[in-house]
C-alpha cells in the first residue's frame, strides 16, 4: 500500500467524488471534503472525512488549505452541466475556471505535492473526426462547459511551468452509476433508472442516436488512486474506448427494470455532440489502468442502487 496522504476531495460530497472519498479511506488516507452542497448531498458524505461547508469560488479556500496542510488535491467540484453553461456562461466559468484558479493559488501558497484535475473528454473533444479520440485529438469544445473544463486545464498546465506545481489532468468519459443524481441532465443512465422505477416516461431528447463513451465510477476512481503515484504532468483520457448510443441504453434498463413503456422523444438540445469515445492507450501504459466493469455489470450495479433508493422513499 502507498504511503498515507492527507488529501482534499473538493466536490467530495458528489456523485463521483464521494466514491473517491470511501476509496480513500478505505486506503488508510485521511480526507477532507470541500463542498458547498449545491448539487452534493450531505447523506453522501463519509463521516470519516473531515467535511468543510465551503465553495471554490470563495477566498476561504484559503483558510481550509492554511488549517488542512493537504498533500493532495482532487479537483472534482465543478458545474457540469452542458444546457446550464449555455444558459448562463458567467457561472459556469466562475465555478470552472476561477474556482480551479483559486485552488491552484492555494495550493502554489501551501507547498501541494500533487494537484489531480478532473476534466471532461466528453465536451473537450467536440464531434471529433476520428472515434475512439486520443489525446492529441483537437480541442473543439461546442458548449461553454467544454471550455471552461478546458481553460482550467491550461491554468493547471501553467502552474506547472511557472511554479512547478505537479499535476495530471483525467478526462472523464460519460461517467455513471450509484450517486448519480437524476434530477440534472448530465446523467441520462441516473435519469432513465430514476423514471422508469418511479413509473414515469423517461425522455429521449434529438433521435436517440447520440452515442457516447459510458465509464462506470468504481473505474473512474481507480484511475484517480493510480494518479496519485502515476502520470505525472500529463493528460489522459479515462472512458472505454466504445460507444453505446441513448436508445441502446434506454433498451438495456428497459430490460433490467422491466419496463414497457417507450421514452417521450423531445428536440435535441443546443451543444449536445453526436458520437464521442475515447482512445485509453495512454491510460493503461502511464496509469497501468484500464476499466474492469463491463457496461452489463455497471447497470445491473446502479438499478440496484437505485431500487434501494427507491424502496427507502416509499
Amino acid at each position: 500500500m502507498a504511503e498515507a496522504k492527507k488529501v482534499i476531495v473538493t466536490g467530495g460530497a458528489g456523485f463521483i467524488g464521494s466514491h473517491l472519498v470511501d476509496r480513500l479511506l478505505a486506503e488508510g488516507h485521511q480526507v477532507v471534503v470541500m463542498d458547498n452542497l449545491s448539487t452534493g448531498k450531505l447523506r453522501n458524505l463519509n463521516p470519516s472525512a473531515t467535511f468543510h461547508h465551503s465553495d471554490i469560488t470563495h477566498q476561504l479556500v484559503n483558510d481550509v488549505f492554511h488549517r488542512e496542510q493537504p498533500d493532495i488535491v482532487f479537483h472534482m467540484a465543478a458545474q457540469v452541466s452542458v444546457t446550464e453553461s449555455t444558459k448562463d456562461p458567467i457561472n459556469d466559468a466562475a465555478i470552472n475556471v476561477t474556482g480551479t484558479l483559486r485552488l491552484l493559488e492555494a495550493s502554489r501558497r501551501f507547498g501541494l505535492e500533487k494537484f489531480i484535475y478532473s476534466s471532461t473528454g466528453g465536451a473537450l473533444y467536440g464531434d471529433p473526426e476520428v472515434n475512439p479520440c486520443a489525446e492529441t485529438t483537437p480541442i473543439r469544445p461546442m458548449s461553454p462547459y467544454g471550455l471552461s473544463k478546458h481553460l482550467g486545464e491550461q491554468y493547471v498546465e501553467l502552474y506547472h511551468r511557472l511554479y512547478h506545481l505537479n499535476y495530471s489532468i483525467l478526462r472523464y468519459g460519460n461517467v455513471y452509476g450509484p450517486r448519480q443524481d437524476p434530477h440534472g441532465e448530465a446523467g441520462v443512465i441516473a435519469i432513465f433508472t430514476q423514471a422508469m422505477l418511479e413509473g414515469r416516461q423517461p425522455q429521449i431528447f434529438g433521435g436517440g442516436e447520440q452515442q457516447r463513451d459510458f465509464v462506470f465510477v468504481a473505474d473512474v476512481v481507480q484511475a484517480n488512486i493510480r494518479a496519485m503515484q502515476h502520470g505525472d504532468g500529463e493528460a489522459i483520457n479515462i472512458g472505454t474506448g466504445e460507444t453505446t448510443s441513448v436508445n441502446c441504453i434506454y433498451e438495456a434498463l428497459q430490460s433490467i427494470i422491466q419496463y414497457r413503456w417507450d421514452a417521450e422523444r423531445r428536440p435535441q438540445r443546443p451543444g449536445e455532440i453526436y458520437r464521442i469515445s475515447l482512445e485509453c492507450s495512454k491510460a493503461a501504459r502511464i496509469l497501468g489502468w484500464s476499466p474492469q466493469i463491463s457496461l452489463e455489470e455497471g447497470l445491473q450495479q446502479t438499478v440496484e442502487s437505485f431500487r434501494k433508493g427507491v424502496r427507502a422513499t416509499a
